[in-house]
């Protein structure tokens, strides 16, 4: 070491900064503004997530009050026998309502009731096809044995050599797949866009030209809304031990 950085090294610190062949030097202390930043950085990491949770449910719950509220009498209503209004007795009212119309329409009077008006709507020809429609939609992702957007699979698009997430949809009916070319065997596809997955496009596609992937649609949703930051099968832990062990590497190389 030059004679001058050593006198440099008494003069502005102790003896043991200087450094000793052999010896590792402890690596910088961070600035005040990067921990500054780190700490910020957590906490929006922590807090993040459960601030949005909490603010979609909500809105949910005030969206399902704004609608139940008005058709509540204003006599009955809870914060006319409490201190102040109760949050989410909208979705508690709609809960009992649905359950209690579901309950009647089980019965043979709830049946014929609804014949009666399934009848009367089938009549009307523009409402005819919306009713019928959301009907089907509603039967098919509500049903237990129902078989739609549980498998998730690959397909070559936009262009040969790229592959998108589709989830599986019901097969085509007998008049489609009477339509489709050749004798392959055809499955139906929703590719769903980022980072909104609710909106995609959904076509007909060879079984042989699609890949089945061992995902379940929440991790593909994930996958598709992260737009490919969060894998799926990467778990927190995963990702901590091996942030340690860099970090480690890092502070010793040897």
């Amino acid at each position: 070491m030059p004679l001058q950085s050593i006198e440099d090294t008494l003069l502005t610190g102790p003896i043991d900064a200087i450094p000793q062949p052999g010896r590792d030097v402890p690596p910088p202390k961070p600035r005040f503004m990067a921990r500054i930043r780190n700490y910020f950085l957590t906490g929006l990491i922590v807090t993040g997530p459960a601030a949005i949770t909490v603010w979609l449910i909500w809105s949910f719950v005030t969206w399902v009050d704004g609608l139940v509220r008005p058709l509540i009498p204003a006599a009955y209503r809870p914060e006319n026998f409490l201190p102040a209004g109760v949050p989410g007795s909208g979705l508690i009212i709609a809960f009992v309502g649905l359950t209690l119309v579901g309950f009647l329409a089980a019965n043979l009077v709830g049946r014929t009731l609804v014949e009666v008006s399934e009848s009367i709507l089938n009549r009307m020809p523009i409402v005819r096809a919306i009713y019928r429609s959301l009907k089907q939609v509603f039967e098919t992702l509500f049903a237990d044995s129902g078989s739609s957007f549980r498998k998730v699979g690959l397909v070559e698009y936009p262009a040969p050599g790229m592959w998108s997430i589709v989830l599986y949809s019901q097969p085509p009916g007998e008049e489609i797949k009477a339509r489709l070319p050749g004798s392959d065997e055809y499955l139906s596809v929703f590719l769903p866009c980022a980072p909104n997955p609710t909106t995609g496009f959904f076509f007909y596609v060879a079984r042989k030209s699609v890949i089945d992937l061992d995902i379940n649609p929440e991790e593909a949703a994930t996958l598709v809304m992260s737009a490919g930051m969060i894998q799926p099968g990467a778990s927190n832990q995963k990702k901590l031990a091996a942030m340690a062990e860099a970090a480690k590497a890092a502070r010793d190389p040897s």
